[in-house]
């Protein structure tokens, strides 16, 4: 039996908890200590791929746009971006504890094919609802996987950025047409009205974990009217 080495732990800002990064033999794993269970494998992440897929289709082949990535993750969502968009655009992650992005620079940075080293990356360290408030339209998409989704639980604080006044301000830093994109772990139909209520054109994806297979995760798709 292949043991469990303990790579890091980190400490989310605004007590938050601490994440754990762990390897055991070729798969990683960030777990919240205490929580009784791992957020995310390097195993499993077919749902991450297509909050980007699904959120980047309609600007596929278009220049000069930008991309909103909120949370880093392992990289995934990030990489399946820049997939998606021309080499004349680019993409802003946003990542609130620093050693995230420490562990994607290192032991992590293959998982994802270092996504991190990819000239179109702009790198935001801190919350990325600092970013809405400046109320002009910048994107083209954001995505959003932090925590849970809207029904988030290891940190209250993420409920705070699904609430609806927080809508309100992703809608305004969208451009025309732009398309909001949120990773959830189930679907809650009370939180696509909220969307609606903030003037987006709502539909709901359901996709699996990994390949066609384990989980069902939802992708919520909103887009800017």
């Amino acid at each position: 039996m292949l043991p469990t080495t303990l790579l890091g732990t980190a400490r989310i800002p605004n007590n938050g908890g601490e994440l754990r990064l762990t390897q055991r033999g070729d798969e990683f794993s960030i777990s919240l200590k205490g929580a009784g269970g791992i957020l995310m494998t390097s195993r499993v992440h077919g749902s991450e791929v297509a909050l980007a897929e699904l959120g980047c289709a309609f600007i596929q082949g278009k220049q000069n746009t930008k991309v909103l990535v909120g949370g880093m993750g392992m990289g995934f969502t990030l990489a399946a971006a820049l997939k998606a968009i021309s080499k004349s655009s680019e993409v802003v992650v946003a990542e609130l504890v620093p050693e995230v992005i420490e562990w994607n620079t290192g032991p992590l940075g293959e998982c994802a094919n270092r996504p991190l080293d990819d000239s179109r990356v702009q790198l935001h360290l801190g919350d990325v609802a600092e970013l809405f408030k400046t109320k002009q339209a910048t994107y083209d998409a954001v995505l959003l996987d932090v925590d849970n989704g809207p029904e988030s639980f290891t940190h209250a604080d993420n409920n705070k950025l699904y609430s609806g006044e927080s809508l309100q301000l992703i809608q305004q830093t969208l451009k025309p047409g732009g398309v909001l994109a949120i990773w959830s772990a189930w679907h809650n139909p009370e939180f696509s009205q909220l969307l609606r209520k903030a003037r987006f054109k709502v539909e709901t994806k359901t996709v699996r974990a990994h390949k066609g297979k384990g989980s069902r995760h939802t992708i919520y798709l909103a887009r800017k009217q």
